[in-house]
């Protein structure tokens, strides 16, 4: 009996003395750890849910609901869609989203497609001036021309009030050709050897083999893009003086932080005998606006960011 015990016991300490070493994130959780992060977590997901729960809900009400309350609706109370109707039936806000979505599609297609031709040509250690032009794409991360210069360089190539003037200026981040680069280098380079041995060039083997092998990199460095472009109002500020091209962000920032009143909004337009909505519940339905796109689009690319963010980053 003393021998089979004393068996018994040997893997029993050793199991122990194995866990007592054993990291902290190799453990088990405990069941208050385990409490702790739901809480803590619940929290988190409280804080970004209920301000979008209070704009859609504010968006969704009338006029006097949210005299009554005092600003944001929080308890649901008489709801209408007028809000949405009013924008949406022609007006600055139609054009402005119109606008926006142009931009953004035009724009995240030619940056993307020019900063995967960019760093694949950086990724080639034998391609032409290769290090001289990595290192002036890292100057540009650090270092800027300034707001005068860029203006004066708009506006010498005519493209005050043109769409172009929102797309052009920005339509290549450093930091965007970087992480493909990185991932670029990161591909087996027997891969590529063997698609030349069979007479494939640079074009056939980008579109066939490297672009294949990195859709996840690419559709985040799109998702970065589109996002960019999508709610980029500063150079609207700047090059856009017709309101008629402005883009929705542009016509939110107007509404929200300025209180103006633009032509053709409906915005200021007081109807009883309609019930037409005005004031705290358009600007919120514009905000709503503005957001959903991205909230729409988001879940498409999600499944792709961390793996393309972190492969971006650490290969090379």
């Amino acid at each position: 009996m003393s021998t089979q015990t004393t068996q018994t016991s040997v893997p029993v300490l050793r199991r122990q003395r194995r866990s007592k070493h054993r990291p902290a994130w190799e453990g088990r959780p405990s069941v208050g750890g385990q409490t702790l992060k739901v809480i803590v977590l619940a929290c988190v997901v409280l804080a970004v849910i209920f301000p979008l729960y209070t704009v859609i809900l504010t968006s969704l009400s009338t006029q006097a609901e949210t005299i009554r309350v005092g600003g944001l609706v929080t308890v649901p109370g008489e709801l209408t869609i007028n809000a949405y109707t009013q924008i949406l039936n022609g007006g600055i806000v139609t054009r402005a989203a119109l606008v926006s979505t142009f931009v953004t599609i035009v724009g995240t297609i030619l940056s993307t497609t020019v900063s995967v031709m960019g760093a694949y040509g950086l990724s080639r250690p034998g391609s032409f001036a290769h290090r001289p032009i990595l290192f002036v794409f890292l100057i540009t991360m650090f270092f800027g021309a300034g707001l005068i210069p860029t203006y004066l360089l708009v506006s010498s190539l005519g493209l005050i009030d043109s769409y172009w003037a929102l797309i052009l200026p920005g339509a290549v981040s450093a930091f965007n050709v970087l992480i493909l680069r990185n991932f670029f280098m990161g591909i087996d380079i027997s891969i590529l050897d063997a698609a030349r041995i069979d007479g494939a060039g640079d074009w056939r083997i980008l579109g066939r083999i490297v672009l294949p092998m990195s859709r996840a990199v690419v559709a985040v460095v799109a998702l970065f893009y589109g996002v960019g472009y999508w709610n980029a109002f500063f150079n609207a500020i700047l090059y856009i003086n017709d309101n008629a091209k402005w883009p929705l962000q542009l016509v939110l920032r107007s509404y929200v932080l300025q209180g103006v009143t633009l032509p053709g909004s409906g915005v200021g337009q007081v109807d009883v005998a309609t019930g037409a909505v005005t004031g705290l519940p358009i600007k919120m339905a514009v905000m709503v606006l503005a957001i959903v796109p991205i909230l729409v689009v988001y879940p498409f690319v999600q499944r792709h960011f961390t793996k393309g963010v972190i492969f971006g980053a650490i290969k090379g």
